[in-house]
């Protein structure tokens, strides 16, 4: 958890900034999971901070969203090209992923449970 709290202050993706009653807070949660190597063992543990956006409200909170994820399709696509041209295929993991433009309106989060 500090880890990815860190790597959120680190890139300015996040800032702690004092609460103000005139804001609608969003609230947040952490999502554990625990990666294993092929043999079945535990490589790490990892944890992701997520807002949860049905405390938002359409017009009020955000106009639009935007969630740059690859589509299956997309995916089995490029494994097509790869096993056709018979390319190599490595493994890329990411471990905090963010936004790569700015947002229009400020949106303010509730403190990470566990965070101090």
């Amino acid at each position: 958890m500090a880890e990815e709290f860190q790597a959120l202050q680190s890139t300015g993706t996040s800032s702690l900034v004092p609460y103000s009653p005139s804001q609608n807070l969003v609230g947040c949660k952490w999502i554990f999971r625990i990666k294993r190597k092929h043999d079945g063992t535990i490589d790490r543990y990892k944890a992701r901070l997520v807002a949860k956006r049905f405390h938002q409200q359409e017009g009020i909170d955000f106009k639009e969203t935007f969630n740059p994820v690859a589509k299956p399709v997309t995916i089995r696509i490029i494994l097509t090209l790869v096993v056709q041209f018979d390319w190599f295929l490595n493994q890329l993991n990411i471990s905090n992923a963010f936004l790569h433009r700015t947002l229009k309106d400020e949106v303010f989060m509730q403190q990470p449970p566990g965070v101090y």
